[in-house]
């Protein structure tokens, strides 16, 4: 049995923005002002899942991008109560250095709005490609004052024109009061050709000797056609009973684009706990096929299927179990857009069904170029109205 499907409306939010864009000969260097604002309903035909609404906002001005999350979810009222809360910034401080700090609210009792979570990262770009990332969550303890839950440093470097190697180490509280190496992960991407690179990453694990031991290792090749298709074949090995590593899970991803512009991806999952047998070993679990196709008037289509094996038969061929139909729609005489998501799963009765709506309405800014008269000659600026440009993204 079909459920049909119950349309949902939402609204908005303009928010007016200019773009300020200085001559490169100015020295100091350009910043661009854009905002955009959506509101999202999601609603479930059949009943069995509680509607949500979302708003969601972005701004960026000189350097500084805030966005902002909102999610509120259908009360004993009848009223839509805020739910969950997200707010992030991040800030370039100079031509080397990014920080960003993400701060997640809940609500309390009374509805107030209470921190439950921050997370900031300093991200330094250095000469010769170097990388260095710092990341740090804390969390509020019995008395509210935040108190550090995890820091992760990650160093990532060209050590020659083909190979990067990126060393990341997580640290967590120990039981003298300070911070130990709890996991390292250990990764290597090498250009083995014009268009193939083979990458591994070790996951280590402390053994309580004071030693590292291997957890799990993810090792493969990504191959380019040339033509805009890409083939990623991932490998993941883990410790068996005998202690030594094996192969548990494969994934292949294939990307291809043909001459309309439509792109397809094929993830597909395979398994060495399934029965049967095959070559490697393996058993193909899961299959997830995406499709984008471009509209005339500048929307885009997206439709997702998700085709895996029955957990209780799991002999059985593959059957679909989801399906994900995903439409944005420009509108003609502004910066708005509306995008309507429809998501089918397999029912009890062996059919897809209309399980839940998702309805949003974007608005974005337009831009405009701007110039400061009082600006010396060697700072020119010139004012051009771009307002009925395209929407930047």
């Amino acid at each position: 049995m079909r459920h049909s499907f119950v349309p949902t409306i939402a609204f908005g939010l303009l928010v007016p923005s200019f773009m300020w864009a200085q001559a490169s000969g100015s020295g100091s260097g350009g910043y661009t002002d854009l905002s955009s604002s959506s509101t999202s309903q999601q609603s479930d035909p059949t009943g069995t899942l509680n509607p949500t609404r979302t708003r969601e906002s972005h701004k960026e001005s000189g350097g500084r991008t805030v966005d902002k999350q909102s999610t509120e979810r259908l009360g004993m009222d009848g009223s839509y109560q805020p739910y969950l809360d997200t707010e992030q910034e991040s800030v370039k401080v100079n031509d080397t250095t990014t920080r960003t700090i993400r701060r997640t609210y809940s609500r309390g009792p009374d509805g107030q709005k209470v921190l439950t979570q921050v997370a900031e990262e300093e991200t330094r770009t250095l000469p010769g490609g170097t990388q260095k990332v710092i990341r740090t969550t804390s969390s509020p303890d019995v008395n509210g004052g935040l108190q550090v839950v995890q820091r992760q440093m990650e160093d990532s470097k060209q050590i020659s024109p083909s190979v990067r190697e990126t060393n990341t180490t997580v640290l967590t509280p120990d039981p003298n009061g300070g911070f130990s190496p709890s996991v390292r992960t250990q990764s290597r991407e090498t250009k083995t050709g014009d268009r193939t690179t083979q990458f591994k990453t070790s996951k280590l694990m402390p053994d309580g000797n004071g030693s590292w031991q291997v957890n799990e290792v993810r090792e493969g090749v990504v191959t380019d056609d040339g033509a805009g298709g890409k083939t990623k074949d991932e490998r993941v090995l883990r410790p068996g009973s005998d202690g030594n590593l094996a192969v548990t899970n494969r994934t292949v991803t294939r990307e291809a684009q043909n001459a309309t512009g439509e792109k397809r991806q094929t993830v597909e999952k395979y398994s060495a706990d399934l029965p049967g047998s095959s070559p490697d070993g393996m058993q193909l679990n899961q299959r997830v096929t995406t499709v984008q196709r471009k509209a005339p008037g500048g929307g885009e289509s997206t439709e997702q299927q998700v085709d895996q094996r029955n957990a209780a038969s799991p002999g059985d061929s593959l059957r679909t179990t989801q399906r994900t139909i995903d439409i944005v729609r420009p509108s003609s005489s502004s910066n708005t857009s509306s995008e309507s998501r429809t998501v089918q799963s397999l029912g009890a009765d062996g059919d897809l069904g209309g399980v839940w709506v998702d309805t949003k309405k974007i608005q974005s800014s337009a831009p405009s170029v701007q110039v400061d008269t009082k600006k010396t000659p060697t700072s020119p600026q010139t004012k051009v109205d771009t307002s009925s440009g395209a929407t930047p993204k």
